[in-house]
């Protein structure tokens, strides 16, 4: 594998120059946060990167969102909802439960383009879906030389920075030099491949390969609101605080809770930026 990502890696330039939107290097990543009960919680995520671009998304959002993005895929999707979700009851009516089918539930999705020189990011910020970009230089990196990890059979050169509130230590390996990793992680001269930040946060590689996939843009553009970031973070932790009043505000008549070990039912914990977010520099100014 290490033989075959270098000769890739060596190509970087004629391959960028024949087709800028094919990517060079399809990585896997554990990333792991805490839940508001201060839990963490593991989602699976994927980076596609290729000389000059790098792409981070969650594969079943995308599939999702690609087939929702045509009027036939939206059908196509509709239909493959209904036979795994929903049950058809002996008084005629309908059930779903949506747990059981192929649902959206990650909302990131990270472009990074070194041409353009600029972060965009698309996410859910409370009910609202939205979009931001920010320049690459905002990412300070102090490297230590002298402390080394093994990840996918690469060694690593650790690597410090504060970013948004967060304190991060970065592993990167010059044998893949491309300035890229998980999330918004940039800027270092090798590919990220292990990252932890104060607070229980992490990304961990768990797969690297050749690839020649696409790096599509962002589907369903026009469903995402451009937004001021700090601001959004600070509006979504408002409504996740106070949903089910917002909620009964419009006549939905809910109430929100959430269940023990013992499964019994407890109101559910306040979200708090400063421990639930990987930007928490929101709370750190507008408090």
């Amino acid at each position: 594998m290490k033989k075959l990502i270098n000769l890739t890696v060596m190509c970087f330039v004629a391959i960028a120059a024949l087709a800028q939107e094919k990517a060079d290097i399809l990585v896997s990543y554990e990333s792991v946060s805490p839940n508001k009960l201060m839990k963490p919680v593991t989602s699976k995520m994927s980076l596609l990167v290729s000389s000059t671009e790098a792409k981070w998304f969650n594969d079943l959002s995308l599939w999702v969102d690609s087939l929702k993005s045509t009027p036939e895929g939206k059908a196509q999707y509709m239909e493959i909802l209904k036979k795994s979700c929903m049950t058809e009851e002996p008084d005629g009516s309908t059930s779903w439960d949506l747990s059981k089918g192929p649902v959206k539930k990650t909302y990131t999705y990270v472009f990074t383009n070194l041409t353009d020189g600029k972060v965009t990011f698309y996410g859910k910020f409370g009910e609202d879906q939205g979009f931001y970009t920010e320049p690459l230089e905002e990412m300070n990196w102090t490297i230590v030389e002298d402390s080394t990890t093994t990840v996918l059979g690469y060694e690593c050169i650790m690597a410090e920075s504060t970013y948004h509130g967060r304190h991060w230590e970065a592993w990167f390996t010059p044998e893949i030099p491309i300035p890229f990793g998980p999330w918004k992680l940039r800027g270092l001269p090798g590919l990220i491949l292990k990252a932890d930040a104060n607070g229980g946060f992490s990304f961990i590689a768990t797969g690297l390969e050749r690839t020649d996939r696409i790096i599509t843009p962002m589907y369903l553009p026009d469903d995402y609101t451009k937004v001021d970031r700090m601001k959004a973070l600070n509006d979504a932790e408002y409504f996740v605080n106070n949903e089910e009043s917002i909620m009964n505000a419009q006549g939905q008549n809910m109430k929100i809770y959430t269940l023990d070990e013992n499964g019994n039912k407890i109101e559910v914990p306040k979200y708090d930026g400063l421990k639930h977010s990987l930007e928490p520099d929101y709370k750190i100014k507008v408090n």
